[in-house]
């Protein structure tokens, strides 16, 4: 089981990538950085290119329609090549409320268009020439859309690999089947691993029914914030306000997927709770609405003894990679926490 750390969006970007180089050393396998509507994610991933060494980089994730297929391509080659092969490719459908929201785009077809950008990025890497008529994209653009002058091209440079991974973050049994059957990784988000067969598993074995070979084992990453001591569990409650942002506020009545997710674990009364208090502004009753028993599972939270066994239930659920946020007073605490979880994971 690999142990990665997300980066947070909302500030301390500079102080944490300062002491990345000690994480590194403490045995963190790869570093994921978000874009949501906030800072890019790529100026930051090629920052952390250059101050690290060995560290794996990941978007987690680029949305699909916020930039061109080919754009996309070219961006992880892009920063394959600066990290001398280190890069992986989170890419996401993201959510109306932002796509359309924030970047005035339509926010339809979220399927196609991830098969087809995986589709076209992986014939930019390859250095074909590239010409795909799909649904969502068409490459040249005919000349009934155009000009008629755009011609098929290929990537000038040569990418350090041409095969970088792709991972795809998915909810809803359509996308986690997608990311089966044509990512190299998977990244669900709320991951509680005793309800994710009961989930996603029927989803999860379609998708891999279909998966070519050469893709190898689907990698799995999963997140859980970390702390481990015999007077930690206040911690739990830190995760409170996110869950209910995102089961409450992200997306409308009937349209929110991570609200359709916690009813999925069979918590519909709280989930239809947490939402119309989140709407009616009442953003901290919704918080304390969140089930503590969801916290909890989807957290490394407690003694080492019960740490252990979390982290065991998330391999014995198929997690590979595994997002940690080590929640402690200072850095000399967060790293010990880093280096604990690193060796209890190698135990398992």
């Amino acid at each position: 089981m690999r142990i990665g750390m997300p980066l947070s969006y909302a500030g301390g970007f500079k102080e944490t990538v300062n002491d990345l180089a000690e994480y590194e050393k403490a045995g963190l396998d790869i570093v994921f950085v978000a874009e949501a509507y906030s800072f890019d994610a790529v100026s930051q991933l090629g920052y952390i290119a250059a101050k690290t060494e060995r560290l794996e980089i990941a978007s987690g994730i680029l949305p699909v329609y916020t930039r061109t297929p080919s754009l996309l391509a070219m961006t992880a080659a892009g920063l394959d090549y600066v990290s001398d092969g280190r890069f992986t490719l989170g890419l996401g459908a993201s959510g109306p409320q932002v796509i359309e929201g924030f970047h005035g785009l339509p926010y339809h077809a979220p399927l196609g268009r991830t098969r087809e950008v995986i589709e076209i990025c992986r014939k930019v890497w390859k250095r074909e020439r590239v010409q795909y008529d799909g649904r969502h994209y068409k490459l040249p653009l005919p000349p009934e859309q155009g000009t008629g002058l755009g011609k098929p091209l290929k990537l000038i440079n040569h990418p350090v690999r041409d095969r970088i991974p792709i991972h795809i973050a998915a909810i809803g049994p359509k996308n986690v089947e997608l990311a089966a059957e044509i990512a190299e990784g998977w990244q669900p988000i709320f991951y509680l691993p005793e309800k994710a067969a009961d989930v996603w598993g029927a989803a999860l074995d379609a998708g891999r029914a279909k998966r070519a070979p050469e893709l190898g084992e689907l990698d799995v990453v999963g997140q859980a914030p970390l702390a481990i001591g015999d007077d930690v569990d206040g911690f739990l409650e830190f995760g409170r306000p996110m869950v209910a942002l995102y089961v409450g506020g992200m997306g409308a009545k009937g349209k929110n997927f991570y609200n359709d997710l916690c009813r999925r674990y069979g918590w519909e009364k709280e989930a239809e709770e947490i939402q119309d208090l989140y709407l009616s502004g009442k953003k901290d009753e919704a918080a304390a609405k969140v089930p503590v028993e969801l916290l909890r599972g989807m957290s490394l939270i407690g003694p080492e003894s019960h740490v252990k066994e979390r982290l065991a239930a998330m391999k014995e659920s198929g997690i590979t990679t595994l997002n940690v946020t080590p929640i402690a007073g200072d850095h000399k605490a967060r790293l010990a926490l880093i280096e604990k979880v690193k060796e209890l994971a190698a135990d398992l």
